[in-house]
């Protein structure tokens, strides 16, 4: 409630109802939004990519800016991009919802990052696509001196989704913490591949990643920090977590560091397995059916990621999509 909606609808950057909120300019761009990248999506992306949103924030802006990329009627490749430029000493909340008409859609999605000196940006990223389509989205983050970004994807859409960020610290004192929740489900495959590059001395980072999956769904995540030899006084740390909720679900997880400075204070981690029988055997000897009890587990296991979210009517929502995945499983067992 209350957020300014900006639209991209098959590719193509809508006008927008209503003046915008102070400190927010925006204007439809020629061309691709991403550096050149030895990647396949990026790279189909670039060469495919014909106009973009540039969105200028200054100040602190109020209210949230929701950004809605939408691929409608039949079956269709959408190439698209977003550059979003957070000025010196500004703030903002920005969510990007991905989501269309339930076909074989295949969409590329962009999106670069940059947030000047002091800068505090929320990034969110939802993937709310049809069973049928497949979802690429690739973002770029740039951080200068001082700069406070948070930034959280999920994945709840798409047969086949891959989320891929690519963060550099190229200011002191910059930091950033990255989340990511995979929702998995049925057939579908979800990834999440995160590479963060601290290249100055004195940055700090933290990566948290959930993974729920179910029935015979695969999720993923690969993750790489760099630290480079001069970035001196470096903290960065990463952990991903997988709940796998069926015999034939899938979770993978790759986390790697490849440090080059000696006075760092860098770790990674990872850990997946099934429901906590001890834990549901409590909730259930209290009176709680099982299927309420392993949802309850489920919630507890995500409120991490979500309550760090500081917009209450954020948070809402993305629980009422938990929600929404926890009651669809319920139901196909009850089937």
């Amino acid at each position: 409630p209350g957020s300014y909606r900006l639209m991209i609808a098959n590719g193509q950057v809508s006008e927008s109802a209503g003046a915008a909120p102070a400190g927010v300019m925006f204007r439809k761009v020629d061309g691709p939004v991403l550096g050149e990248r030895d990647d396949a999506i990026v790279r189909l992306n670039a060469g495919l990519a014909r106009e973009a949103l540039r969105l200028d924030l200054e100040g602190s802006v109020d209210p949230l800016i929701h950004i809605d990329h939408r691929i409608e009627g039949e079956a269709a490749h959408v190439i698209d991009g977003t550059a979003i430029n957070v000025a010196d000493n500004a703030s903002a909340v920005v969510v990007e919802t991905y989501s269309g008409s339930d076909k074989a859609h295949l969409g590329n999605h962009a999106a670069y990052v940059s947030l000047g000196r002091n800068a505090r940006l929320t990034h969110v990223q939802i993937d709310l696509s049809g069973a049928e389509a497949t979802h690429f989205a690739s973002v770029e983050y740039d951080l200068a001196q001082g700069a406070h970004l948070h930034t959280l994807v999920v994945h709840a859409g798409s047969a086949l989704a891959r989320t891929q960020a690519f963060a550099r610290f190229a200011g002191a004192g910059a930091h950033a913490d990255f989340g990511g929740l995979n929702l998995a489900s049925g057939n579908q495959h979800l990834d999440l591949t995160l590479s963060i590059d601290h290249a100055v001395p004195g940055t700090t980072s933290e990566e948290r990643i959930k993974q729920v999956a179910r029935d015979g769904a695969r999720s993923v995540f690969q993750g790489k920090i760099v630290v480079a030899r001069d970035a001196q006084k470096t903290d960065a740390r990463m952990m991903s977590q997988g709940l796998m909720l069926s015999e034939r679900a899938e979770i993978f997880s790759k986390p790697e560091l490849e440090i080059f400075a000696d006075d760092v204070q860098c770790g990674h981690g990872s850990t997946c397995g099934e429901m906590d029988d001890e834990s549901l055997f409590y909730l259930m000897s209290r009176g709680i059916p099982r299927g309420e009890a392993e949802a309850m587990l489920v919630r507890a296991f995500l409120a991490e990621l979500v309550d760090t979210l500081e917009d209450e009517y954020l948070q809402q929502a993305i629980n009422d999509i938990i929600e929404r995945w926890l009651d669809a499983g319920v139901a196909s067992v009850a089937a």
